[in-house]
């Protein structure tokens, strides 16, 4: 009982306004994600007022995959570089701006622009709030915190399907994307308001900022961008990136898409099964987060604690090999809830290995070019999917593949990142 009390009291006078900074980055991915879901809800609505077809469909994907992909390349050396309030500042006030510019889209060219702009802009996010995380967090804290956050991303998956519909059918599409654009708009103020470094945090206590600073000191030399890529860590990452990501994208644009093709259900009936599959997912990201962190805790290194969850995550996505030929709707939905909730487990312990392995001056520019790679498998998969629709009709493939390439992500990963170390040369 003693010992309880103790750790309780420990944690008490440490303090947990850093929770509060978790709080800004889960609100900005929930508005980051609410603003891409848009389309995928209203596609089958689209699809039909404007006139395209799978094919169409798959090039307006591709467009913001491709933007979002470029935008990768630069953003994470811009925030490095200029810092996160400032460098996520900008983002969010663009991606706000694009994502209003949708209503104005007649075509699918005019799409098409949109998404580019959306892509290029929500490209800030993730190396924005991977960076606030490795400043505000020692390392046993970083999968929890990054877990919390990225679980946003289901919180705005969640909501979008409650808000979307409702607000198409009472008013219209166009204005389902002006009001989900202006949400950005909030978060701007409370950014400004609430966020500096912990070393210059008026608010922020010595005990909470010595635990904060409690890692080893790491090196203060800068590395370069275009030098971080010799280094088989960065492609660890940036491959598992390239082949996991684009399932995540295919889950976000082209479920609402499945089970309007082989169940039926339409605008009116999309939001519970869209609730429960991405409340799911927001559980798999806090409690993939949440696995590693425990495993570290009690006394797992590193290196197995993240490896460990990461390996369970990837099987977790398997049976989504079998959704396609679901016979009943709420089966699908099941198959597809294990595997979006495995899949954002898996994201949360992988991102967090950037700040294992790199310097806190390098964490944005390596998750921006993972992200980068993640973005192109997106475009490639956004313009397979595509074809494969048009010309089969049938999602059996796209399943197989969304089931397979987490575990040889897993061994790629580990081969090329045997060991979770910080990189100790200088540049």
């Amino acid at each position: 009982m003693s010992d309880k009390i103790g750790k309780s009291e420990a944690v008490e006078k440490i303090g947990h306004f850093r929770w509060s900074i978790v709080a800004l980055l889960f609100f900005a991915t929930t508005i980051n994600y609410i603003d891409r879901q848009v389309l995928g809800i209203l596609a089958p609505v689209l699809q039909k007022e404007i006139g395209w077809n799978e094919i169409d469909y798959g090039y307006i994907v591709t467009a913001f995959q491709a933007a979002y992909a470029i935008g990768l390349v630069v953003v994470g050396g811009l925030i490095d570089k200029f810092g996160t309030k400032i460098g996520y500042s900008l983002a969010i006030f663009g991606w706000s701006i694009a994502s209003m510019f949708h209503a104005a889209a007649t075509s699918v060219i005019g799409f098409a622009t949109a998404r580019f702009a959306l892509g290029l802009s929500e490209a800030g996010n993730f190396p924005a709030a991977i960076k606030t995380v490795a400043e505000w967090f020692p390392k046993k804290e970083r999968a929890f915190a990054t877990g919390i956050f990225n679980s946003g991303s289901n919180i705005g998956a969640i909501a979008a399907p409650l808000v979307v519909p409702w607000i198409t059918i009472t008013y219209g599409w166009q204005e389902a994307f002006i009001a989900t654009g202006a949400l950005g708009f909030i978060w701007l103020i409370l950014w400004w308001v609430l966020y500096e470094k912990p070393e210059h945090h008026k608010r922020l206590k010595k005990p909470e900022l010595d635990y904060i600073l409690s890692d080893p000191a790491e090196t203060s030399v800068k590395i370069p961008w275009l030098q971080l890529i010799k280094y088989k860590q960065t492609w660890a990452f940036a491959i598992a990136k390239f082949l996991t990501d684009p399932i995540w994208w295919f889950y976000l644009y082209w479920i609402p898409k499945f089970l309007f093709k082989n169940y039926g259900i339409t605008l009116d009936q999309i939001g519970p099964p869209l609730i429960i599959i991405y409340v799911m997912a927001d559980v798999g990201s806090i409690g993939g987060g949440w696995l590693s962190s425990f495993f570290i805790k009690r006394g797992f290194t590193v290196n197995k604690g993240r490896k460990a969850a990461m390996l369970i995550m990837a099987l977790c996505v398997v049976p989504i090999v079998f959704a396609s030929q679901a016979s009943e709707m709420w089966i699908a939905v099941m198959l597809l809830s294990i595997a979006t909730a495995a899949h954002q487990g898996w994201s949360a312990n992988l991102f967090t290995t950037v700040s294992d392995l790199f310097p806190k001056k390098a964490v944005a520019s390596v998750v921006g070019f993972g992200g980068m790679a993640g973005a192109i498998g997106g475009m490639m998969i956004a313009t397979f999917a595509g074809f494969i629709l048009q010309l089969t009709g049938s999602y059996v493939w796209l399943f197989i593949i969304s089931g397979s390439v987490y575990l040889i992500a897993f061994f790629i990963f580990n081969l090329l990142a045997p060991h979770l170390e910080p990189i100790k040369e200088t540049i």
